[in-house]
Formats: structure tokens, sequence, C-alpha cells
């Protein structure tokens, strides 16, 4: 893609950079009213079941995946016109979800200017190993890589480290701004933790709430993971690297469901979004559907997406992920029928 083509496909989806503010407020009350529902009612129903107490806190966990993108547009300066409101809304959202919104904020600014360089991994990003740096990496640094990559570890305790761990301590070098929001998120999920501990009793808020965030938490990292982290994916060192390239054929279309589209506030439109962050997660879809050039980058559907569970090591010399027993040839050029049953899904695994 030349820098002409480039150029024009950015500016073709600038019009959709557009905060609507009723838009905006209406999703925040169809996003954080039925979650505070679903609350309460799981919480009237343990007396009549333990199991639709579980049923309906999926559900929430499902609201609250939503309410994190609300929170993620806030921490993008795109859910609102006004600034301050996104930083009150972020903030307020950041309680609800367990995320500190100036660090993540500023993390997930490293990622969106990083995204798929080699050289710059490491903030706001899934661990990536290459073919070759896994081969010269020691042994307990394989050790730690494969148990970072294991799907039970990633989706299962990921979300347990990432919430009491990862989220509640501050960088070193944080700024004041940066390190009092992070302070001021964590003791007021203690005072609101508290509250409902006296109000429910601590048995009934740790057989709601922790399923709500291990759900939703493990949805998010899915999400996140899923949508970088598929065969063909977009990675080059720092001399190739291009923005544009890498937020194309690097982030891809997850094309779910209408009502997981909605639950999952069109983040699916992963490669919308990494072209243009100011666009805000309602007017997603329409940048995508009004951009011929964007139809043809990476589709996955839930089904083709599970293939990515496999996906652990980056080989550069075929620009695509491998698992870690897909050959004793990893980062050798492989032909092109081997090419085509690692696509297909039939190389042994």
């Amino acid at each position: 893609m030349s820098k002409q083509k480039q150029a024009e496909l950015r500016k073709s989806v600038a019009p959709f950079a557009n905060t609507d503010n009723k838009k905006s407020i209406k999703q925040l009350l169809n996003s954080i009213t039925p979650f505070f529902l679903l609350w309460f009612l799981a919480y009237q129903s343990l007396s009549i079941s333990i199991w639709l107490t579980l049923g309906l806190a999926v559900v929430a966990a499902g609201f609250l995946v939503r309410i994190f993108i609300i929170f993620h547009d806030c921490a993008h300066m795109s859910f609102f016109t006004n600034n301050k409101a996104n930083r009150f809304f972020g903030t307020m959202t950041g309680i609800l979800t367990h995320f500190p919104f100036d660090k993540w904020k500023r993390e997930h600014a490293i990622h969106h200017a990083t995204s798929g360089n080699l050289d710059k991994r490491g903030t706001g990003d899934i661990w990536v190993m290459t073919v070759d740096e896994y081969r010269k990496s020691s042994f307990w640094r394989r050790v730690s890589y494969r148990f970072y990559r294991h799907p039970i570890i990633m989706f299962g305790l990921g979300p347990f480290f990432l919430l009491l761990i990862v989220n509640r301590k501050n960088r070193k070098e944080a700024e004041r701004k940066e390190r009092w929001n992070t302070y001021l998120i964590n003791a007021s999920i203690a005072a609101v933790y508290a509250v409902l501990i006296v109000t429910v009793g601590w048995q009934s808020f740790l057989v709601i709430q922790l399923p709500i965030l291990f759900v939703s938490t493990s949805i998010g990292i899915w999400l996140f993971y899923v949508q970088h982290q598929f065969e063909d994916s977009y990675f080059e060192n720092e001399d190739e690297w291009d923005y544009v390239k890498a937020a194309v054929d690097g982030s891809s279309y997850y094309k779910l469901p209408r009502w997981l589209q909605w639950i999952t506030g069109s983040i699916g439109f992963h490669h919308v979004h990494h072209l243009s962050p100011k666009i805000p997660n309602y007017h997603l879809e329409k940048a995508h559907e009004s951009t011929p050039p964007l139809h043809r980058v990476t589709t996955l559907t839930f089904i083709s997406s599970l293939k990515s569970i496999r996906f652990r090591l980056y080989d550069e010399a075929n620009k695509s992920f491998v698992g870690f027993n897909d050959g004793k040839g990893l980062g050798k050029t492989t032909t092109s029928k081997e090419k085509l049953n690692h696509r297909t899904g039939f190389t042994e695994k």
C-alpha cells in the first residue's frame, strides 16, 4: 500500500471520529443501569437458586464488558466532546471495571503507537516471542513463556492476576496525577466492597461479584488476544514498521452475532479502531461499511477465532503465528503446500 493510499484510507474514516454526546449518554444508561439491576436481581435470586444467581452474574458480566468499552473510549478521549467528562466517566467506569484510568490510558496509548512493532513490544501488549527469540532463550525463560501463553493461565488465572495485582499498583516512574488516580480507584473499590459486604454479607457478595469479574475480564483478555494474535498478523521491525499497515493488517475484524457485537461495544471492528482511535465505538461499524478497502482485512468468526488459541510464537521468516510444536523447521521458509496446510489447520500440533 502506497503512502498516498494510506493517507486516503485514514482520510476516508476521519469523518467518523465525531463524538455524539447524546449517543454517549444513551450508552451509559443502557449499559450501567442494566448492570446494577442484574446485580440486584442476582442477590435477590439467591433465595431461589444459586444457579439462577450465577446465570444472572454471567449476563451482568456481559454488561461489564460493555462498560469497559465506555472506559476504553474515555481513555481515548473519544466518548464525550469534553475531556473533563471523559476523565470523570473514565474514572467512574474504572471503578466498576477495576481498571486504573490514567495508568491504563497511558499504556494503551503506547500499545496503539507500537502495535506490531517487534522492537517496541512490552507495554500494553500480550507477551509475544519470535521463533528465533524462543530458540535462543534460556530454559527457564521458555518455561515462563509457555506458562504465560497456556490458555488456562491466560484466560483462567490471568483475570485474577490482572485485577488483583497489575491494576492495583503504579509503575515506579508514574507521575503524580497517574499515581493518585490509581489510589482513588483502589480506595473507591474498597469502599464499595465494604458497603456491599455489610449490606448483603460477604458470602453473597463473593458468589455474585467473583463470577462477574472473572467472566468479564476473561472475555476482555480473549478479545484483546484474538484481535492481534491471528495467523498472518502484521509484525515488523522498527525500520520497516508502518502505522497504517499495523492497524489494517495487524488487527482483525471479529465478526460476531449482532447481540455479541452490541454487548462488546463493536470492538470487533478493531482494524477501524486502530486506524483511527478517536472514532467512538458506536461509529465503528459505519466507518467499516463506508470504507470498501477495509472490507478486505482479516475477518474472524467466533468458530474460526478458536484456532488462534494454538498460536504461541511469531515466525518472522514466514510472517505468521505458529504453535510450539509446528515442526522442527520453525523459522525456515515453508513450501507453498506446507503453507496451505498450516493455514487450513492440518499441521500437526
